[in-house]
């Protein structure tokens, strides 16, 4: 399915300002704020908030490591079917897109790495148009935090 001119603009944004930034390493969970996602398992997820276009660009790209209760939560001001890579992302991860009453409306289970130097990464999107929030956990962790299409998921203080 052919991106619509705003994905385009997004993802275009993002690759230029990736450019401008120069991708410096990433930013340590120290150095952002954290929120706290209570999943349906019980086991509480610490997320780096990306709320910015600048920490949106850089993800969680460039890292080696990400521990099984951390993440990274990704803030949009608007509903849309949000498209993710893992372009410089060294790291497999599981990808959940949830609405604005954090309904889980999309995952994405055990996303690759990408090593190409090109943009020719595989993009990731929901089927929905609805996200307002994207979730990047640890690849293969999202079954057994029992998180499934339609889980609501919990929000609070780190």
């Amino acid at each position: 399915m052919p991106l619509k001119p705003s994905m385009l603009r997004v993802c275009f944004t993002l690759v230029i300002m990736g450019m401008f930034l120069g991708y410096p390493p990433a930013l340590g969970a120290a150095d952002s704020e954290l929120i706290s996602i209570r999943t349906p398992s019980g086991v509480t997820i610490l997320a780096e908030i990306a709320d910015t276009p600048r920490k949106r660009a850089q993800g969680l790209m460039y890292r080696d490591h990400l521990k099984k209760d951390h993440g990274m939560l990704f803030f949009f001001s608007e509903p849309q079917a949000w498209t993710f890579w893992m372009k410089n992302t060294k790291i497999a991860l599981d990808l959940i897109w949830l609405d604005d009453k954090k309904r889980v409306t999309h995952i994405e289970r055990k996303v690759p790495i990408c090593t190409k130097s090109d943009d020719s990464c595989p993009q990731y999107r929901p089927n929905s148009n609805d996200a307002m929030y994207v979730l990047e956990i640890t690849g293969g962790t999202v079954d057994g935090y029992k998180i499934e299409k339609g889980t609501k998921l919990q929000f609070g203080q780190p």
